[in-house]
Parts: C-alpha cells; sequence; structure tokens
C-alpha cells in the first residue's frame, strides 16, 4: 500500500454506505483527507453509518439533499448504483466537483499488481479463476480478490504489498466513475445489452465498460473475448497488449479451442471436459482466467488443478443438491435473459424453469429458443411474470404456472418435475420486485431447496 496519492488531503464527500461506502471512508481517512458521508437511509439501524459516527466520522443520515455538496469539497464518492440523475449528483457535477466510484480511489493507493475484469456476464467467474490460479505463480506472495464480487477493494488494498496480485471484478456502475484507474491486465469477458435503464443506451454501457482499458500502455494487456466482430473492434480502443481467447476459432496468439480440446499459444493446456462446472461459457471463463495465469508463469497442472476442482460460484448456475433424482441448480445472479440463456445452455437434461422477477420494461422474446425443447415445464412469480407466460407460450412449453413468490415456487417446480431432470433458478430478471438482492434471492432459493429435501 501507498502511503499517498491523488485524493489523500483532499475534501470528499462520500455519497452512500453499505460496504463499499464504509470501506472507502475509512480508507479517505487513513489517507488523511477531510471526509462527509451522507447516507439516504435513517440513522437508526443503520450499522455502518453508526461505526463511522463512533470513529469520529461526520455523518449525515435521513438526507441527500443537493445542498450537502458545495464548491469547496473536491470529490464526491457515489455508491455505484446510485443513479447519474440523483439530485446532489446533479448538482455536483453542475458545480465542477468531480463524481468517481470507490475503485478509482482504492487503484490510486495500491502498489499491488492489479488485475481487472469486467462483462456483461462471468465476472465473478473469471475473477474467481484467476485469483485462484495466480495463487500458483511464482510471480507473487499472495493473490486476492475483490470489488464487485462482495469484498471491497479498499478493504483489500490495505492487506495487499507490491508482491501481491489483486484481482478485481468491476461492473459497468463502478467503471463509469474511474478516471485514472490503470490495471496492469484488463480482461472484457463479454458485452451484452443490461443495465440500459442506469446508463441510458447500449452505447453508453459500453463506453463504460471500456473504462477498464483506457489508461493503459502498451505495458500492460488487454485480454478479450475474440467471438464477435463488434469485441473485437473494441481491442482497437486499447493501447494495450492485446491477448484474444475464444471457443470459436483458432488463434495464432491467446488461448483457444480445438476439437475439445484448450491450446494457449499453440501449446496444448487441458481437455475441455477437464473442466467441472457445465456450459459452454464455462469453457470461455476459463480460456479468458487462462490468457492471465499464463502472462504470470502458471504452470498447464495448476491450471488443470484450478479448473478441475472449482465447483462454481455461488448463486451463478450454482450446483445447490440432488434428491429423488433432481439436481437442483441456483442461478440467482441472471438478472437478464442473456445470462438465462447462458445456464439453459448449460444443461443437456430437460429443465424445470423457476423465472421471474424485477420488470425493467424489455420483453422475453430472446428466450424463445432456448426455452423450445429444452424446458419441459416452467413456474413464474414477480412483476415478469405475464411477460414470461407470453415467451413460454411462444416456445410451446407444456406446462406454465403462475405463483406469488419464490416460496411457492419451489414446490411447485419439484411437484412438476421428473427423475433426471434439472430444477433451474435463473429469473431472467433483476431481484428487486421481492428481495433486496440476488444473493438474498439465491439464498433463498437455497433454503427452500433444503426445506424441501427434509420434505422428500
Amino acid at each position: 500500500m501507498k502511503t499517498e496519492s491523488e485524493y489523500s488531503n483532499k475534501k470528499i464527500l462520500v455519497l452512500g454506505l453499505a460496504k463499499s461506502g464504509f470501506a472507502v471512508a475509512k480508507l479517505l481517512k487513513k489517507m488523511n483527507s477531510d471526509v462527509t458521508v451522507v447516507d439516504s437511509n435513517p440513522l437508526e439501524g443503520n450499522d455502518e453509518a453508526q461505526k463511522l459516527l463512533d470513529d469520529g466520522f461526520k455523518v449525515i443520515t435521513g438526507s441527500n439533499d443537493a445542498k450537502l455538496v458545495d464548491d469547496s469539497f473536491d470529490y464526491v464518492v457515489k455508491n455505484p448504483g446510485i443513479p447519474y440523475s440523483n439530485e446532489l449528483i446533479k448538482h455536483a457535477q453542475e458545480i465542477g466537483v468531480p463524481v468517481i466510484t470507490e475503485p478509482e480511489i482504492a487503484y490510486s493507493y495500491s502498489d499491488a499488481t492489479m488485475v481487472a475484469v469486467t462483462g456483461t456476464n462471468g465476472k465473478t467467474t473469471v475473477t474467481t479463476l484467476i485469483q485462484l490460479m495466480l495463487a500458483h505463480s511464482p510471480k507473487f506472495k499472495k493473490s486476492y480478490y475483490a470489488g464487485n464480487i462482495g469484498i471491497p477493494i479498499s478493504d483489500v488494498i490495505q492487506k495487499a504489498t507490491s508482491d501481491d496480485v489483486v484481482v478485481t471484478e468491476l461492473s459497468s456502475f463502478q467503471l463509469e466513475g474511474t478516471i485514472d484507474l490503470h490495471p496492469h491486465v484488463a480482461v472484457l469477458n463479454n458485452i451484452y445489452s443490461t443495465h440500459l435503464d442506469f446508463h441510458g443506451n447500449r452505447e453508453n454501457y459500453i463506453k463504460a465498460k471500456m473504462h477498464i482499458t483506457k489508461n493503459q500502455t502498451k505495458d500492460d494487456y488487454f485480454i478479450v473475448n475474440w467471438n464477435t466482430e463488434e469485441w473485437r473492434n473494441l481491442a482497437k480502443q486499447s493501447s494495450a497488449v492485446i491477448k484474444p481467447f475464444s471457443d470459436e476459432q483458432e488463434l495464432t496468439d491467446g488461448a483457444y479451442v480445438k476439437n475439445d480440446e484448450i491450446y494457449f499459444n499453440k501449446e496444448f493446456v487441458m481437455n475441455t471436459d477437464s473442466i467441472q462446472v457445465p456450459g459452454e461459457h464455462n469453457v470461455q471463463n476459463a480460456l479468458a482466467a487462462i490468457n492471465v495465469a499464463k502472462l504470470f508463469d502458471v504452470t498447464n497442472e495448476d491450471i488443470i488443478d484450478v479448473l478441475a476442482s472449482f465447483k462454481g460460484v455461488k448463486h451463478r448456475i450454482q450446483y445447490v443438491d440432488k434428491f429423488n433424482g433432481r439436481k437442483f441448480y441456483n442461478d440467482s445472479k441472471a438478472t437478464n435473459t442473456e445470462a438465462t440463456i447462458v445456464a439453459l445452455s448449460a444443461f443437456k437434461q430437460p429443465i424445470v424453469l423457476i423465472a421471474g422477477g424485477l420488470d425493467r420494461g424489455n420483453g422475453f422474446d430472446e428466450l424463445v429458443p432456448y426455452l423450445k425443447g429444452k424446458v419441459r415445464n416452467i413456474v413464474l412469480y414477480g412483476q415478469t411474470a405475464d411477460k414470461m407466460v407470453d415467451a413460454a407460450q411462444k416456445a410451446d412449453i407444456s406446462s406454465i404456472t403462475k405463483v406469488n413468490n419464490l416460496k411457492e415456487a419451489v414446490p411447485e417446480a419439484y411437484r412438476q418435475s421428473n427423475e433426471g431432470e434439472v430444477i433451474l433458478l435463473s429469473p431472467a430478471a433483476a431481484s428487486w420486485d421481492q428481495f433486496d438482492t440476488f444473493e438474498q434471492r439465491g439464498d433463498q432459493y437455497i433454503d427452500e431447496v433444503e426445506a424441501l429435501k427434509g420434505e422428500n
């Protein structure tokens, strides 16, 4: 960890607490900055705010009035999920106060090697695989992961030294609020259309994602999925050394698949069937991780060991249990249709699908070809249930059932299932109509499966 950065000894307002806001406030105080924390939630029950008050921070709760920021502040650090339409954020921008996010601060204060991962789908899996692989690298003492994976970067960089590597998962929300962020290795796993309600349009969403490489130089590396022309063209925006990966074409450089075998720079690494987690998308995730691992001299043996033992990230096509011939998978992190398509494509067995959630205004016709012939029964709940009924009917699904909530959906899906089938929670929608987070939704699914097993 460095002793100071460009954000040291500044006057900074932190807007929004939760994990990242709490962590960055503590880090900024360590950097001798004058920190004011603003959180719209009341003080009662706000543990993070109370802890900061006890530590002597200036904390304002129950409001995020625009007048709380003026031109005496050097920066506003906002919680990534707070939209730029927020009145305080709009006012800060109008008076010329830069608005940034927690990764910008954390990266500026770290002298560890930084690897950053973004993409619409697979970020958490790729981040985890890279961290596990780099734990075997002779280049580093320790390997950490942080970021959108659920661990604030501001916490981790206070432990990581110049001998270590920190692998960070970065969302578009986080990346949009960065200025000088400069990872040595950046990974673009894929880009589909999502979060358009936040970013306004796909162009803005892509622009935010590409912040991951905007400060890279010829001494850095940009790992890019080579499967589409769009993603190949995006690579041209980077000044870094491009290391592509693909499961659709043979490459002269980087990781690729040929005849169910994985190669890196034409060298055989392993067979694809050695990868423990199901699905073609996880082959792509493995290729991205291998590209990074090979930059830091991780052996094929260690790569194989990681991929053969890794059983998946929680809430992302996570294997939950098996009983009475049915396998249960938790894909609560599938908050868009693209992620659910990935999940449906991962299985060869017939599927009983549980889906539904927050209505963001989009339709679900994209799912129809992937539902057809693969999903035998579907159980729907939440705001999007009626829209998804329409998609299910177009896919000629034999049984379509609507229930009130996830608690009702799990036993209903079980009743409709047969031996040898997969019961899959893959909502294709955000969780916020009935849950605070997708993690909470996935945890309830796991609990309901455990309860169901106890009854059967």
